[in-house]
């Protein structure tokens, strides 16, 4: 099958799960196919499906991901010692484990083609997360706390792991309660990591988006916090603080060049 083979065929199968859907045509633009694609894996309720269609979505998933272009660990050079800065798309980075900010249904966002980390990773991870984290949640029975965090493994992703964590909601002025809660993320995925011997984590930027801590602040609590484990633990785990936006890449270039 080629890439636009694949692509035809996932968007065929996820149309005719659901019935109403029916009078759905397969754009003829390239684009816009993605765009289609990436919805319907968006709004999928998390459910089993067919190992064929696995076989085509795994394919497709790991091709377009290929073709965005894959960053190892190896290739970056610390900022710190086991200290690494990396502006780029964190679907597309090689290593250990990738941290997902997640919201408190664990389930991946809902919204097709949002712009937000937790929709991104769980699209091109590929349906099998949404279902993974599903039976995480029913064994737990209750909506995951802000400031934990949950390992699932990546599936389709070039990283090995996801580590989910919810991060705190500012709505207002900024209060020492919300730094807390999210130096908690930090530390519950650092910790959680450690006890399952992973060697490198890539951090995005948690609650920065659109849950409105603001970036300073964020950022010098997740260095903070990062730094203070690594000094209070024998792990030589490697941390990479991943960005998308220039504004975070200078807020955290600023705060790791301090002596």
């Amino acid at each position: 099958m080629t890439q636009a083979e694949r692509r035809r065929y996932l968007i065929q199968a996820l149309l005719e799960e659901r019935p109403e859907y029916a009078d759905i045509q397969i754009p003829p633009d390239v684009p816009e196919q993605k765009r289609l694609l990436r919805s319907l894996f968006n709004v999928r309720m998390p459910r089993p499906i067919s190992e064929d269609f696995l076989k085509v979505q795994d394919a497709y998933l790991q091709e377009e991901i290929r073709r965005k272009g894959i960053t190892g660990l190896d290739s970056l050079h610390p900022v710190r010692e086991g200290i690494y800065l990396w502006q780029g798309d964190i679907t597309t980075l090689r290593c250990d484990a990738i941290v997902n900010a997640a919201n408190s249904g664990m389930l991946g966002c809902f919204v097709p083609c949002h712009g937000c980390i937790d929709n991104a990773i769980h699209t091109f991870a590929g349906v099998q997360l949404r279902l993974a984290c599903a039976r995480i949640m029913d064994r737990q029975g209750r909506q995951e706390e802000t400031g934990g965090a949950k390992l699932t493994s990546a599936f389709n992703l070039p990283c090995r792991y996801i580590l989910h964590t919810v991060g705190p909601i500012v709505s207002g002025r900024l209060t020492q309660r919300d730094c807390d809660l999210l130096a908690s993320c930090y530390r519950s995925c650092l910790e959680l990591a450690e006890e399952n011997h992973i060697k490198s984590v890539a951090f995005c930027c948690i609650s920065t988006g659109e849950f409105h801590f603001p970036n300073q602040q964020a950022a010098e609590i997740a260095v903070n916090t990062v730094m203070e484990f690594k000094e209070k633990t024998p792990s030589n785990m490697e941390v990479i603080f991943n960005v998308f936006k220039d504004v975070d890449a200078a807020i955290y270039r600023a705060l790791l060049q301090q002596n």
